[in-house]
């Protein structure tokens, strides 16, 4: 394709993205598959100027609103056209929107106008509001600064989040691993902190990879491998992964139980757990339960207090990834935030019920937002006297070399400016032993 046509291509993804609720990811997807014959690099400067749009959106809106240009379903390509001036020059645009076939019509005046009030400029201004400057929806930001006290961390939530690989350890050491990804061409460094991870650094068609179908390895983010590892689901326990989904974490918890003991994954999604099928077959782990969970599952019943660890990743906001999600952040609402404070309260609740005395309940979440995190952590040890909350700082020292990057409060808080990992929550309780 030629430049121009991966430009109109972009603009038609975004006009379909304002029409349509449904996540960026999910319908950039789709217009691929249905759209065989655009190649790969196609395919990375489509997506690079739609996410390129998204990290941006509030700062280029609020340009919009000032020139009064982008109405009548022009909006997108009016946000386009202002991503490209971080790089481009108004000439250069002008001549990529000429109306040839399969190319953007050409630019009318309001908009050079505006591309030229741009040039060379930042898309900061000193009269945008903090919630504009930081790109955050405005109800969000007290509790965002309450969480994270630094406006750089809120910044960082736009920044592009690197690539991260757990090795599967049952099949392979991380040095031999990151020796098969070089022989196929892939460049990769150990994570700061997981002992199991690597970072590639540029993306690849990994999937297409040797060692992947090999199963040495799965893409899985630095924070998630460290919430499973301080789930220390050691061999021989009895584990629960009661928010499986696709099986992420259940594979790594496989990993660190050696095949020995049990575990069941268990999920009210049943197609996000069949993935986990296949995953677990070229991992090489055949000894993972998997179950569907239905309102009012007799299972919860007879295996109430039969479990040594739970680990619930809860349904959230998913505000700690919005580097990989950056439209999210817009489609957050204060009803479904409170949806998933209700379904995180109710999970917790489940998951105390099938831990053994002297069993820990792990508690994970990929967001950032206090409801979610300590103010569920609150509820819990208050509603649940016969439980502890953990010192992550000792948990983490009996697992890690590395020094612990948290402070000494019970919970963890990952962020991607400190760590450079998804923004995660953690906090680990334990049912006490005796009265």
């Amino acid at each position: 394709m030629r430049p121009a046509a991966r430009i109109a291509s972009a603009i038609d993804i975004l006009a379909r993205l304002e029409a349509e609720d449904r996540p960026a990811d999910g319908l950039i997807r789709g217009v691929f598959r249905a759209n065989r014959y655009i190649g790969a690099k196609d395919r990375r400067a489509i997506g690079d100027l739609v996410y390129g749009v998204l990290r941006h959106s509030a700062r280029l809106d609020w340009w919009l609103s000032r020139a009064q240009v982008g109405a009548g379903g022009a909006r997108g390509r009016v946000l386009a056209e202002l991503t490209l001036a971080q790089g481009l020059g108004g000439a250069e645009i002008a001549s990529l929107f000429d109306g040839d076939t399969y190319h953007p019509p050409p630019l009318e005046s309001a908009e050079r106008a505006l591309l030229e009030q741009l040039d060379g400029a930042e898309l900061d201004h000193t009269e945008q509001p903090d919630w504009v400057r930081l790109e955050v929806p405005e109800w969000l930001l007290p509790g965002l600064r309450e969480a994270l006290g630094d406006d750089q961390e809120i910044l960082a939530l736009g920044h592009t989040a690197p690539l991260d690989l757990r090795v599967n350890l049952l099949k392979a050491e991380r040095a031999a691993v990151r020796q098969a990804l070089a022989e196929e061409g892939i460049e990769s460094a150990p994570t700061p902190f997981s002992p199991w991870g690597l970072r590639v650094t540029a993306r690849h068609a990994l999937p297409a990879l040797k060692a992947f179908r090999d199963g040495l390895f799965e893409v899985q983010d630095e924070g998630s491998q460290l919430v499973a590892l301080l789930s220390d689901a050691r061999p021989g326990l009895s584990v629960a992964d009661l928010c499986a989904g696709a099986g992420g974490k259940a594979l790594a918890l496989a990993m660190t139980q050696g095949g020995e003991g049990r575990l069941v994954a268990l999920d009210l999604d049943a197609r996000r757990l069949e993935r986990a099928g296949p995953r677990l077959a070229r991992a090489g782990v055949d000894f993972v339960e998997t179950r569907v969970l239905v309102d009012g599952d007799p299972w919860l019943d007879q295996e109430a207090g039969s479990f040594d660890r739970v680990l619930v990743d809860a349904p959230c906001s998913g505000s700690g990834a919005w580097r990989r999600q950056p439209d999210a952040r817009w489609r957050l609402t204060a009803a479904r935030l409170e949806q998933y404070t209700q379904s995180q309260a109710e999970i917790l609740r489940i998951a105390a019920g099938l831990l053994r005395p002297g069993g820990r309940l792990i508690y994970a979440t990929c967001s950032l937002l206090p409801p979610e995190n300590r103010d569920q952590a609150t509820t819990f040890l208050t509603e649940r006297p016969d439980y502890r909350a953990l010192p992550l700082g000792d948990l983490w020292r009996e697992q890690l070399e590395t020094p612990y990057p948290g402070d000494e409060c019970p919970a963890l808080l990952l962020t991607p400016l400190r760590h450079g990992t998804d923004g995660f929550y953690l906090a680990v309780f334990q049912r006490k032993v005796g009265p």
